[in-house]
């Protein structure tokens, strides 16, 4: 019997970014993009939302359940706690672009939840070319990955979140690059003191990047 090879079929968002690179040019192809298969059981895509002068880019994971349904970035739970944080530290979320590393829902259905489900490499991969067209269209001072999948989108996979968060690297997003915890971590600790001190470690993260903004704001004087 003859020796068959098997391919996986290649995702790509590529063939669907348009050459003109505007925000809402940008957010518009990407409502129909069918780069890898998430789009088909996703209520739509959820693109990235700011300003396109923004000096800090913060990048999540993938939209969850109340995004998916809204068509907006951190809307639901984890979106709560991270404006508490971004409060705390003193960034304004309006001075700020938000967006994710895969702009669909990925989920599985348990009775009448539809829970998230993380994306893979291949999928991740496939909407890279989204999360580059948007960051090299702002062109931000500062770029912070919250979560491992978004640390593996930006920096590779050899990013160990609790081991290099709050750390700050040149990189090829932004001058300044760091890393932290995404904040739907945040909601599953199990006691409330041991939360409260995941959210305060988290809004120290955010404190840092506020200085790191703070700084390279001087500079530019």
């Amino acid at each position: 019997m003859p020796h068959e090879d098997h391919f996986e079929e290649e995702f790509s968002a590529a063939a669907f970014v348009p050459e003109e690179r505007t925000l809402p040019a940008l957010r518009e192809a990407a409502q129909k993009c069918r780069g890898c298969p998430l789009w088909k059981s996703a209520t739509q895509t959820v693109f990235g939302e700011g300003l396109p002068t923004a000096r800090l880019v913060l990048v999540g994971e993938q939209p969850g359940d109340v995004e998916d349904r809204q068509g907006r970035p951190f809307v639901g739970p984890a979106g709560r706690v991270l404006d508490k944080a971004l409060e705390t530290a003193g960034i304004d979320r309006n001075d700020a672009y938000v967006t994710n590393a895969v702009k669909h829902f990925k989920w599985v259905q348990k009775g009448r939840l539809r829970l998230h489900k993380k994306p893979n490499a291949r999928e991740i991969g496939a909407c890279m070319p989204w999360l580059e067209a948007e960051i090299d269209l702002i062109r931000p001072e500062v770029v912070v990955a919250m979560g491992a999948t978004a640390a593996q989108a930006l920096f590779g996979e050899k990013v160990r979140v609790m081991e290099d968060r709050g750390r700050f690297v040149p990189s090829n997003f932004a001058p300044y690059a760091t890393v932290t915890v995404h904040p739907s971590s945040i909601l599953r600790v199990p006691s409330e003191e041991d939360r409260h001190k995941a959210l305060s470690d988290f809004s120290k993260d955010l404190r840092a990047v506020a200085q790191v903004l703070k700084a390279a704001g001087q500079g530019r004087r």
